[in-house]
């Protein structure tokens, strides 16, 4: 019997994440032919160890990928386990962490949502995730969340050459630049929500009046948690060895940026609170207010009140019930005495 000849074994496809939303490698400013993600890196990476720099990259945009697929991405550049569970899992702290020759990043994005009217169950800002692994020649961007796409920056840089020769720490300060000016742009219609609230604290409050401040403060606490956690990342970024020196005068302009808006949202958050305490007290006034008329009617109201129960004992001997004009005169008794207390309550603003 002749031997079964054993065929060659299958390479193993390897295939593309499909959480990928786009990849690219960029040479020279300018985006090259499309070919797979490990061949773009060593095409990179040659093209770095000709010229002598590191102004060509790679740039991989995932959206809400699954484990495996980042797993598979992290084989390809050498990404450290840690980092790679946290930007499965997501719900991560803003924060910057060095991996050997690479850096992590976590930015809290932000989004307000439309809404016609402000309701005690309405949502303002949306909040999402872009995790960064940034390298010499990758950049890996992760996003979690529907807002904030970074489809805008990607062709922003593509439409400039010059942009993209700064290599993969250009693309770490546009996307850090980009998120930074959508905070300044929530916080700003924040503080316009701020004062249309403002405006109707003193008029007549009401308890769901109350609900929607209270509701707009948790939506600032909110928008607070987001942005302050990420001005002290941010601040030693410039320091940072992955960062070329050329660059970190963008990124400390981009830090500016942040504190303006860490700044705003800080005094946005303590007008909510007075605002919410004015209200409050405001509603207070009002119920004491309502308090002080139903105790003036009920007052009034009593001595008529007294007098008929005292008349209405039926007793045989009761001053003036044998008289002709007993009757209208405990009426003008009544009468009098009810004028003479609204008068009173009216002089001392209880009516």
């Amino acid at each position: 019997m002749h031997a079964a000849r054993q065929l060659p074994k299958p390479e193993p496809v390897v295939r593309v994440p499909a959480s990928i939303v786009e990849y690219g490698a960029y040479i020279d400013g300018k985006k090259a032919d499309p070919v797979g993600i490990p061949e773009s890196l060593r095409l990179v990476r040659e093209h770095n160890a000709v010229s002598g720099d590191s102004s060509a990259f790679l740039w991989v945009g995932l959206h809400e990928p699954e484990a495996p697929e980042v797993e598979w991405l992290a084989e390809v550049f050498g990404l450290h386990p840690l980092a790679v569970e946290d930007a499965v899992k997501a719900h991560q702290r803003p924060k910057v962490e060095r991996y050997g020759d690479s850096l992590f990043m976590v930015l809290k994005t932000i989004a307000y949502l439309d809404h016609d009217e402000l309701t005690a169950s309405s949502e303002i800002i949306a909040t999402g995730e872009i995790m960064v692994f940034l390298g010499a020649d990758f950049v890996v961007t992760v996003r979690h969340g529907e807002h904030c796409p970074l489809t805008e920056v990607r062709e922003r840089l593509e439409d400039r050459p010059e942009l993209m020769l700064r290599g993969a720490a250009g693309v770490l300060h546009a996307i850090a630049d980009h998120v930074v000016d959508r905070y300044l742009q929530v916080a700003d219609l924040m503080q316009l929500e701020l004062e249309e609230v403002e405006a109707t604290v003193f008029a007549d409050v009401s308890s769901r009046d109350i609900n929607r401040i209270y509701q707009l403060k948790r939506e600032m606490l909110e928008l607070k948690r987001a942005v302050t956690p990420l001005q002290s990342p941010l601040s030693a970024l410039p320091q940072r060895r992955v960062i070329p020196s050329e660059m970190r005068e963008y990124f400390r302009d981009v830090g500016d940026h942040l504190s303006r808006v860490c700044e705003q949202v800080e005094s946005s958050n303590e007008l909510c609170s007075s605002i919410l305490q004015a209200a409050l007290a405001r509603s207070n006034a009002l119920a004491n207010e309502d308090m002080r008329k139903i105790s003036s009617w009920v007052a009034i109201l009593a001595v008529p009140t007294m007098i008929a129960g005292i008349y209405g004992m039926n007793f045989d001997f009761m001053p003036e019930t044998k008289q002709v004009w007993g009757y209208p005169a405990v009426l003008a008794v009544m009468i009098t005495a009810c004028l003479l207390l609204h008068r009173g309550f009216r002089r001392n603003g209880w009516l």
